[in-house]
């Protein structure tokens, strides 16, 4: 089984922060799937964690507000037969969200504007275009 969920750079979600719970899946397995807990609820307490430095928590609970309940933030997974692959995908999914949360805001887009020789250039090519369009249509009374 992998070890703690990594979220960027060194921040790291130790095991002791989140907390599992298992149930009966759905979908096919035959016999099986009528006794065995392989379905995954994986659960992290965004808004109570340690781990999290300040500015990522911040981020985290702005951008998954949404998804939170509480505070926390849970993920399911039930594709898989097994509950190991369950809780490897769960991990995946979480680590997933998080990144995508604490990620930094874009840099802010500076407008800027065509040169004047491009414009004049692209007016050119129009007007060009233009002319050769109009010669196409058999009249010639310019």
């Amino acid at each position: 089984m992998s070890g703690p969920v990594r979220v960027r750079g060194s921040v790291v979600i130790p095991d002791s922060e989140l907390s599992w719970r298992f149930s009966r899946s759905s979908g096919p397995g035959g016999q099986h799937v009528n006794t065995s807990d392989t379905a995954v609820e994986l659960s992290f307490n965004v808004a109570g964690s340690d781990a999290l430095p300040p500015t990522y928590k911040e981020r985290a609970l702005d951008r998954l507000r949404g998804r939170l309940v509480g505070g926390v933030l849970t993920v399911r997974a039930e594709e898989h037969r097994s509950q190991l692959r369950n809780r490897e995908a769960a991990k995946l999914r979480l680590a997933a969200l998080l990144t995508e949360a604490t990620a930094p805001p874009p840099k802010t887009r500076r407008p800027t504007k065509p040169s004047r020789r491009v414009q004049a250039r692209r007016l050119e090519n129009k007007r060009r275009r233009g002319d050769l369009k109009r010669g196409r249509s058999g009249r010639f009374d310019d």
